[in-house]
């Protein structure tokens, strides 16, 4: 654990993550903004989101809000098309933000299927709902339940969601993914997991090495500062519990600029009956 991480981990124990996290979004938006104008000039046409609601769900900077997005939208195509087995889809974004992923799928999955986004934050949904047509935005709680039948989504994807929840969340919300997938739907997620190990304190470190999931919880629940970690047998236990039949876990890499998350690929067992 270096010295930076362990100066953010004092600061945690304070309380005093969303200040500074507000702080530095102030400074990384003067940082950003003749990027962030430049973007907008070369893509008049494209709606953009609010600079803080790009940076609560990724980065404050434009381009890779945008075209990021679409190379993670055609990240998710290709991972989950090996698996798919029926026309006319119905696709979710869990936890979609802004939309910087979802506004891509209409054109790489094609028009015939059905796009859906959900989040628990009013501000991107209202913004998502006035500026991105071909989607439709639904309202959620941090809590299950989501506003949709069973068994209704033959694909459903969340970027970083279970990373800012609680332990209950957890297992409230593996059930309620499990309860909105069709049978023999796909889920793709992507959580915190060996890499990130150098990011924790030697006491996480145990707790993770231990098998039991690591929270930081000195932030409001779903929140950028609000953190969780996840030792893989964790996660296997829980989709075991949930319904959930583990198709594929790519375990993420320490990159030069960034660690990678780990990617989970399911499948909900088509008999299954949990809850």
């Amino acid at each position: 654990m270096n010295l930076k991480s362990r100066l953010l981990s004092g600061i945690r124990a304070l309380g005093g993550a969303p200040f500074i996290d507000y702080c530095h979004y102030l400074v990384v938006r003067i940082l950003k903004s003749p990027a962030n104008r430049r973007f907008k000039v070369q893509y008049q046409d494209i709606p953009l989101p609010p600079t803080y609601l790009v940076y609560e769900s990724f980065q404050m900077d434009y381009r890779r809000y945008y075209l990021g997005g679409q190379e993670t939208a055609k990240w998710i195509k290709e991972l989950v098309s090996p698996y798919i087995l029926t026309e006319n889809l119905h696709i979710l974004d869990w936890g979609c933000g802004p939309a910087r992923v979802i506004r891509h799928l209409p054109t790489l999955f094609g028009a015939s299927h059905a796009y859906y986004g959900c989040d628990y934050n009013p501000a991107t949904i209202a913004w998502c709902q006035e500026n991105i047509k071909q989607v439709s935005f639904s309202l959620n709680d941090i809590s299950p339940p989501l506003p949709y039948d069973n068994r209704f989504f033959d694909v459903v994807y969340g970027i970083s969601i279970f990373t800012h929840l609680s332990e209950e969340s957890h297992l409230l919300w593996s059930r309620e993914l499990q309860r909105i997938l069709s049978p023999n739907g796909i889920l793709l997620l992507t959580t915190h997991g060996e890499a990130f190990k150098e990011k924790l304190t030697p006491e996480e470190c145990r707790t993770f090495d231990a098998g039991k999931l690591v929270i930081r919880s000195k932030a409001k629940e779903g929140q950028r500062m609000f953190g969780a970690f996840h030792p893989p047998s964790y996660l296997r236990a829980l989709f075991g519990n949930s319904g959930l039949e583990i198709l594929k876990h790519i375990g993420g890499k320490k990159q030069a600029h960034y660690i990678e998350q780990d990617t989970w690929i399911l499948k909900k067992i088509s008999n299954s009956h949990v809850a």
